[in-house]
């Protein structure tokens, strides 16, 4: 589901068993987002950043290197609707609350398959039958001046086969699967952190194969395309 497409109508509240509330809303393209309606307690620091995640089937990891430089777009930053290959880096302009002005080295190391039983933690119940987990991990690396302390990085979404959104899932709370949380103190520059974004796989006959980054200025507020990894 692209943000071009996103709407989102609450339906549904389901329990986080280790921490949070999930609910259940509808997406235009039909596939169902798991997004969260309740935070954690007010803090000095920004809350935790979503876990997004999309349909697909299962299908065997996939894995790539880092690469020694970002590919350059406008200004030494990725062009908007620019494809990489898994494991090829982007720089991508990057603004979170207070932070504003960074820049940030983004790359998508690999798109791993994981196992419908890793679920059970979620506590979804039928909502997420039949469904088979994909894991989308990533990192980012601080390459601009500002201190980027506490910001999320989400936005991280999967593509089925077809190019259309698979499902996505927001957790609040920790998923040991999958772990996503803000960027540390002191996330200056160089500081580099790993990351991962949940996604859902309809069935096992369709599958999870690519990326895409949908951040600003990759969104719809700018009316540009996002950045894929396949």
């Amino acid at each position: 589901m692209s943000t071009n497409s996103m709407r989102r109508t609450t339906l549904g509240a389901v329990g986080l068993a280790v921490a949070g509330t999930l609910a259940l809303t509808g997406c235009k393209n039909g596939n169902e987002e798991l997004s969260p309606i309740q935070t954690a307690s007010p803090s000095a620091q920004p809350s935790q950043p979503e876990q997004s995640a999309q349909p697909s089937s299962p299908a065997e990891p996939s894995a790539g290197g880092s690469a020694e430089a970002p590919a350059p777009g406008a200004g030494g930053t990725a062009k908007s609707g620019q494809v990489f290959k898994i494991g090829e880096t982007a720089r991508i302009p990057f603004s979170y609350g207070s932070n504003k002005g960074g820049q940030l080295d983004l790359t998508i190391t690999a798109i791993e398959q994981g196992n419908p039983a890793d679920l059970d933690a979620l506590k979804l119940g039928d909502k997420v039958k039949g469904m088979i987990p994909y894991y989308i991990r990533y990192s980012v690396k601080n390459t601009g001046t500002t201190d980027l302390s506490y910001s999320s990085v989400g936005h991280v979404k999967g593509l089925l086969t077809d190019g259309s959104d698979a499902q996505k899932v927001s957790v609040i709370g920790k998923f040991e699967k999958c772990p996503n949380e803000s960027l540390p103190k002191g996330f200056t520059n160089g500081q580099t952190q790993t990351s991962c974004a949940l996604a859902l796989a309809p069935s096992d006959q369709t599958k999870v194969t690519a990326a895409e980054y949908w951040g600003e200025p990759y969104n719809s507020l700018s009316k540009n395309k996002g950045l894929i990894w396949k």
